[in-house]
Order: structure tokens, then sequence, then C-alpha cells
């Protein structure tokens, strides 16, 4: 019989073994410890107004969950209602936003929102969608979910049986790239958070081709990225009618610009809003890496060119992949 003590030295061998294992096989991504606890709302905050594309007045209330629960949103006409987790598993392909779905239900324009809540640490929170099948758009920007969760803060978030999660943050090792066409996205490894990205609208001229970067923390998101407003062109919000899309757009949630008249509903808040508005929707997007109540933003240096919701998807479902392959040559 093998004694206690033994046992003991064994588990700690084994432990040691599996732990250089981890850094042996974490080629593209690994999951480290931030030294925080996962957060959630202090207490239920809502927010209403028209929804992009359908039109409808929706309203949008978050209300904290337990550690490990993560982001999720409860919507659908049905008792119970439906549950669909924020993580890129219940991503489905839409047109100009980003939309989840789970058993026939779906939320549609969650990307806003989802990045306000990624940039500021709310780690897990539970959406609960009135009204419509769709976030409300507010002013076509963060800043008023930003302002939303200031309002009634963060607390420590605790599991069912009262204890606390360390919060994981994922950190790229390798580089990985995408691209479609002549859009692209690339990240390589980097020791803290970099966003850079760039558009070109030949045709339009007071857009352009513009690029914005920067290292992305809370108060760089809040300061630079949140107000940062939805944009479109003119002479395309026509055809997008006729598809039955942004059908509740206006000048008050979009900035609008013309081919040959410029910007309709100056002032922009930003010389470059266009831009930053991308990087407020990849924020969006990335969030949806997210497991259990950590950070889906990797520590990496993201570069995206003529990138849109579908790259950015598709790039999280890259990362989804190799972070499951680690787990599986773990357990075999």
């Amino acid at each position: 019989m093998t004694s206690p003590l033994l046992r003991h030295h064994h588990r700690r061998r084994l432990l040691s073994t599996c732990t250089r294992a981890l850094k042996c096989v974490s080629r593209s991504i690994s999951w480290n410890p931030t030294g925080r606890p996962q957060q959630t709302l202090a207490s239920s905050v809502s927010r209403s107004g028209t929804a992009l594309h359908s039109g409808d007045f929706t309203t949008a209330r978050l209300l904290p969950a337990a550690a490990g629960e993560g982001r999720f949103f409860v919507a659908g006409h049905s008792r119970p209602r439906t549950r669909i987790p924020a993580a890129i598993g219940h991503v489905v392909d839409s047109a100009l936003c980003t939309t989840l779905s789970r058993d026939g239900t779906r939320v549609r324009t969650v990307e806003h929102l989802l990045s306000a809540l990624e940039a500021c640490g709310v780690d897990n929170c539970r959406i609960e969608i009135d009204g419509g099948d769709e976030v409300p758009l507010l002013d076509g920007s963060a800043k008023e979910w930003v302002e939303a969760i200031k309002q009634v803060g963060l607390c420590v978030a605790e599991d069912q049986h009262g204890y606390t999660l360390d919060k994981l943050v994922p950190e790229l090792h390798e580089p990985l790239y995408l691209w479609h066409g002549s859009s692209f996205l690339i990240a390589f490894p980097s020791q803290k958070i970099c966003i850079t990205y760039g558009i070109d609208f030949p045709k339009v001229p007071s857009i352009g081709c513009q690029w914005f970067s920067s290292f992305m923390d809370e108060s760089t998101y809040t300061k630079e990225i949140a107000s940062s407003r939805t944009f479109c062109v003119y002479e395309e919000v026509e055809g997008m009618c006729r598809a039955g899309l942004c059908k509740g757009g206006s000048a008050d949630n979009a900035i609008v610009c013309s081919i040959t008249g410029g910007w309709l509903n100056p002032p922009l808040r930003f010389f470059d809003e266009p831009c930053r508005h991308k990087v407020l929707d990849l924020v969006g997007d990335f969030s949806l890496f997210a497991q259990n109540g950590n950070q889906g933003l990797p520590i990496a240096h993201i570069i995206a060119y003529k990138a849109g919701h579908a790259l950015h998807t598709d790039f999280v479902r890259l990362l989804s992949r190799s972070s499951t392959e680690l787990r599986e040559r773990l357990l075999r």
C-alpha cells in the first residue's frame, strides 16, 4: 500500500508535469490569472430606445449575475424565456450587425452593449431584452451603455456558494491571421492590448482612408472609443431599407455621409470617428471569446483593415479553435 506521503509527492510531481505541459502546448493562446476577482454590476440598470434594423422600441435591462456565469441574454416570448450566452458559438450570420441565436430565438445588434461591458470589466451580466429581438441603438455609440454601468457601479461577483473566482485573461503567443478578399485581420503577441484599425472608402472623400491605433484599457476606451457613433453612406441607405434593414436608423443615432455632399449631420465627435467606431465594434465582437466570466479581448496587438462583423467573428472562431485544441491536447 502506498503511503499518504508518497501519494502527496506523486500529486506534486504530477502537478508540476501538467504545468510544464501547459506551457509547452500553449503555442497560440494561454489563459492566465489577472490577480483580480470577476466582477458584476452592483445593481440593475436599463436603457430603452429605437432598435436599428427592426425600428422597434426595445428595452435592455442589465442585472447582476453570479461569478462564472459570464454575460448572457434572456429573450423571446415563450415561457421560460430563452437564455442565450454571449459566446461565439451562438453567433449566426446577419447583415450589418452581430446576432446571437439559440433554439429559434435571436438577439440582434449586440455589439455596442457587449463592447461597453467588456471594456468596463463587467464579466458577469444578465441582459433581458423586451419589446423586440434587438438591443436598442441609443445614440449609435457605446457612450450611454458606459454611463449606465458607471451609474450603478461594479462589485465582486460571487458564485452560488458565496465564493469568488479569479478572472482569467487570454494571451496570444504566436501570430494568427485571417483575410477575406482585400480585408484582413491579424494578431501578434504583445505585452499589452493594442488595436490598430484601418478603413478605406475611396468613393466617399469625406471618409476616405483612416487609421487609428492605441493601447486599449478602460480609460482609453471611455475617452477615445465609447462615444464614436455608427456611420453610413447616404447613397446606400435606400438599398439597405429595401433589404429590410436600418428601419430605425436616423440622424439621431448615426452619422451620415454623402458621396458628393460630405457629412450631412455634423459635427463629428472625432475627425476619425468612423474608424474609432470600428474599434468599438471589434471590442464588442471579440468579447464573444469570453468564457465563464473571463476576459474575451486577448492580450495581443490586433490589426484590422476593412474588416467588419463577419471577419471579426470569424477571427474569434479561429481563436476559439486554438483554445479548444489546447484543452484537447491537455486531456489526451
